[in-house]
């Protein structure tokens, strides 16, 4: 199962102060030493922790660069500038401390075929960040997007004795789903060191970007560590 590390909460504790460090292309660095497949950073409409420079300096320096974005034209434009490996498709809002859901794609779907378009034809690749639910997965496929990454929250959030379990079954309906339509599989948001081996056990599931709880142990243990020791509980 490959791991990709959202750093975008490195860049978060620089702009507290609106200062040089910490930086988050060297945190990513860091990341892809203790065992990332993959860097994943979200360049939000209102900035308020990646900037552009580091959306650049990540493109050079990185060996895969996984880009969430929003639908709207200006990091539509950027994202094909910049040309990343994938683009992760994610709805925004600004009051949102952090991405509260999936897309609701059969809302954007005339919008959501256009901008894949865009995408196919230079060669990046497309995740949609969804819900695990069966009409999300169906658009998702109709869209030509090749990967559909399912948004854990719910699962994570998951409170009493049956919570976690239904949240978990439907992760596993919706991957199944997912990978019977030619879908590749990903999954992501609230996944950290104490909840994620259930999510690994899902066999459909071949990637997972995690972002917050890794910064998090980053900060006591160091970004390699913090990576290593995730990647030892992702093992099959």
């Amino acid at each position: 199962m490959r791991l990709g590390v959202n750093i975008d909460h490195v860049a978060t504790l620089r702009q507290v102060r609106r200062a040089a460090e910490p930086d988050p292309v060297e945190a990513a660095l860091l990341a892809e030493r203790g065992g990332a497949d993959s860097i994943v950073c979200h360049l939000r409409e209102d900035r308020r922790h990646i900037q552009d420079l580091d959306l650049r300096r990540l493109r050079e320096r990185v060996r895969f660069l996984n880009l969430e974005m929003a639908l709207a034209d200006e990091i539509v434009a950027i994202a094909l500038e910049v040309r990343p490996d994938q683009v992760t498709l994610v709805p925004e809002k600004r009051q949102e401390v952090t991405t509260e859901g999936g897309l609701d794609l059969p809302a954007v779907r005339d919008r959501l075929a256009a901008v894949v378009g865009r995408f196919r034809a230079a060669s990046i690749g497309v995740s949609l960040f969804i819900d695990p639910e069966p009409a999300q997965v169906e658009t998702a496929k109709a869209s030509g997007a090749g990967i559909v990454e399912f948004h854990t929250g719910t699962y994570a959030n998951a409170t009493g004795p049956e919570g976690p379990r239904k949240a978990l079954l439907q992760l596993e309906e919706a991957a199944a789903q997912a990978k019977a339509l030619g879908l590749a599989v990903a999954a992501g948001h609230g996944l950290t060191y104490t909840n994620v081996q259930p999510v690994v056990r899902i066999p459909e599931i071949e990637e997972l970007n995690i972002g917050h709880t890794l910064v998090s142990r980053a900060v006591l243990a160091g970004m390699e560590q913090a990576v290593r020791e995730m990647r030892r509980l992702m093992r099959r």
